[in-house]
């Protein structure tokens, strides 16, 4: 080397000796030759000099590894002169909740609950943005809870904070363990579903200890055994030195829950808004909730009471023998009956023994499905309950027992005749459609008027292509029923459902790739109207929707929040709730009341819930990063291409090629954030 200029690398690698090398490599590797060319029939001059540069960059490759190798080892990957700064992007208008919630995330375990559509997922970009920097060596994984929100996700971090996509990465169950293997080695940005990230901690292709930054989206799923708590307890078993930003609409339904959400996912502070925040008022449109209460109406009623007759004949058996305490069977609900069958099991009566249990068991499984036939039939309508009993009656929901019992029930079979010919012919039936529920009526009344007010109130040409309608509704059935009434009224209502995955006996599920298609023609406006399950309520950006109707209430506060979320984006927004009499207006009630007191436990001064008081400090003691605002340029994203990798023979050239890469960008973004200082 002497006579020429020596490079950073060659000074720094100088004194490391030439028999240390990197994994996989030996002290002189052998390179590969040009074509057609051969050591022997080489000048020696240009021999020597070949020699030369072959000696340097092996110099090269040591003192990567030798600096990768010691920032691992000091302060935890920590790299001082990244973690100077913490960047802000000025790209998109600074607010400043987004700001402060960042910071606060940065330096502690965080649960933040925004409502949907006020920046969450920028929130996270920056966090992991700025780990990614301190950490050269470390990953970064945000976790979604399915397929679609993943590939939403990195699209959407991508453009906040621009980190480079040959950086980054996409897994789902449907990628292969050895690919997923590749990638975890030389990614460092990854984005998934928890249930690979189970899979690949419990093979040991995670790389556990190296995970510095673990975003977890719709936290408030982390109850039980879910995925997202199994993966915390398998990561803290290699290190707990990792940040964890959990992010959701609402913390939980309850008190209970929230905490069990702060335990499983070791949260050290929430970060709460509600629509009503001071801080977030002039960045959130008015979002007008209005709550319709429809009578059941006479033949509903009818239906009702029959059903009814049937509920006594089963569940006062249950009664008689003391395993069911509640007595009014009218007002019983499906998760009273599963709770009464479940302290059953845990404490049965030392009288019931044998045979009896097994009887028991049985009167409780029919009970369950009658009152899940009952819940139907009051919030759905007829059409609803008869195609779920055809389904027992039919035998294709494999349940042998419950059939023969109810074949025996005199009342059940007068009940199930008299649906049956009421609709045995209306599946598809576009011509003749039948209202099974008056709620439907009221929906399409709701519907029709929305797109009549829009069109007067609006001269533009395109006028109803302009406005977006979602309605939501629990079951398939359902979806299927509001579909095809509304299809009468094309083309002004252009209508299409949006359910899951799974495929059902009345309607085919859909996979991911026909999910993004679905929301994409919606934003686009090649349909303006979509019926959705709850698969539509949680994360996915449909786009601005003007109105939302649910078709049902949810007990569950979050439920609601979700599907509230999906409006009042850009402009103002409306929400109907349709609301059956009676039962199912008190459990909106109910809801509404969970959701005013989870808030309030939070915001006050009482000490009702319990955080976690050991998150990690990942800085270093004696630095404190400080706040540096920049622009930051994203370039265009090219959503990933399908991976069709081979097996990998040789492990040398492409490891160290990666170390270069991501070690030239992370003296780039030192070089970058120290200049614009």
């Amino acid at each position: 080397m002497s006579g020429r200029q020596r490079t950073l690398f060659q000074t720094w690698g100088s004194s490391i000796s030439r028999s240390a090398g990197a994994p996989g490599c030996s002290s002189g590797p052998e390179r590969p030759q040009s074509p057609g060319i051969s050591r022997a029939h080489l000048p020696l001059a240009a021999e020597a000099a070949e020699a030369q540069r072959e000696s340097d960059d092996d110099v090269l490759l040591v003192a990567v590894y030798e600096a990768e190798r010691q920032l691992s080892l000091e302060n935890g990957g920590f790299c001082t002169s990244a973690g100077s700064l913490w960047i802000y992007p000025t790209n998109c208008p600074v607010r400043d909740y987004q700001l402060h919630i960042a910071r606060t995330s940065l330096f502690c375990n965080t649960l933040v609950c925004l409502p949907t559509g006020l920046g969450k997922t920028f929130i996270a970009a920056v966090v992991m943005y700025n780990f990614y920097r301190w950490f050269p060596s470390g990953k970064v994984v945000f976790m979604a809870p399915t397929k679609p929100l993943v590939t939403q996700q990195i699209e959407a971090c991508y453009r906040v904070m621009g980190i480079p996509q040959s950086h980054m990465a996409e897994m789902t169950g449907s990628t292969q363990a050895f690919i997923r293997k590749e990638i975890w080695r030389s990614k460092r940005v990854l984005f998934l579903t928890p249930q690979v990230m189970v899979n690949d901690l419990s093979r040991g292709a995670c790389p556990a200890a190296e995970i510095k930054c673990l975003v977890i989206d719709e936290a408030h799923k982390a109850l039980g055994n879910y995925a997202y708590c199994q993966v915390v307890r398998e990561l803290v078993k290699y290190t707990n030195h990792f940040r964890i930003l959990a992010l959701s609409a609402t913390p939980g339904s309850d008190i209970k829950a929230v905490q069990q959400v702060i335990t499983n996912l070791r949260i050290g502070q929430i970060e709460l808004r509600s629509e009503d925040s001071p801080d977030i008022l002039p960045y959130s449109h008015e979002r007008q909730v209005e709550k319709l209460v429809v009578p059941l109406g006479e033949e509903l009623a009818a239906i009702q009471k029959a059903y009814i007759q049937v509920l006594e004949a089963f569940a006062s058996s249950l009664i008689q023998r003391n395993v069911l305490m509640r007595k009014d069977i009218p007002n019983l609900t499906k998760y009273q009956i599963i709770l009464a069958r479940d302290q059953f099991r845990k404490n049965p009566s030392p009288n019931i023994v044998g045979i009896q249990q097994g009887i028991i068991e049985g009167e409780f499984a029919i009970c369950i499905s009658l009152y899940h036939g009952y819940e139907l039939l009051q919030q759905m309508g007829m059409r609803s309950l008869y195609f779920f009993l055809c389904g027992i009656m039919d035998g294709t929901k494999g349940m042998t027992r419950a059939k023969n019992e109810l074949s025996r029930n005199e009342d059940f079979m007068k009940l199930y005749n008299h649906l049956e010919c009421m609709f045995a012919h209306t599946r598809g039936d576009k011509k003749n459609f039948f209202y099974s529920h008056p709620k439907l009526k009221k929906l399409e009344e709701v519907v029709v008027e929305h797109f009549k007010s829009w069109n007067t109130q609006n001269t533009s040409a395109k006028k109803c292509d302009e406005t977006r309608v979602m309605i939501f509704s629990s079951f398939r059935d359902s979806v299927q029923e509001i579909a095809e009434m509304l299809l009468q009224h094309q083309p002004v209502i252009r209508v299409m459902t949006f359910v899951g995955h799974a495929s059902g006996k009345s309607m085919k599920g859909f996979t991911q790739k026909e999910q993004l298609e679905v929301v994409k023609q919606f934003r686009s406006g090649g349909y303006n109207t979509l019926v959705s399950t709850c698969v539509g309520e949680e994360g996915l950006d449909i786009g601005e929707v003007d109105l939302i109707i649910c078709f049902d209430a949810q007990k569950s506060p979050i439920r609601l929040v979700q599907r509230m979320g999906r409006t009042g984006r850009r402009r103002q927004g409306r929400i109907v709730v349709i609301l059956a009499e009676g039962r199912e207006e008190r459990t909106y009630n109910q809801s509404q009341s969970n959701k005013r007191s989870i808030y309030k436990a939070i915001s006050g001064n009482r000490q009702v819930l319990h955080f976690y008081q050991g998150s990690p400090r990942m800085v270093p003691v004696g630095i404190n990063p400080e706040l540096h605002k920049m622009f930051i340029t994203c370039g265009v994203y090219e959503p990933e291409k399908p991976r069709n990798l081979q097996r990998k023979t040789s492990n040398f050239s492409y490891k160290n090629d990666e170390k270069l890469n991501f070690f030239s960008f992370q003296f780039y973004l030192i070089f970058r954030t120290s200049k614009e200082s």
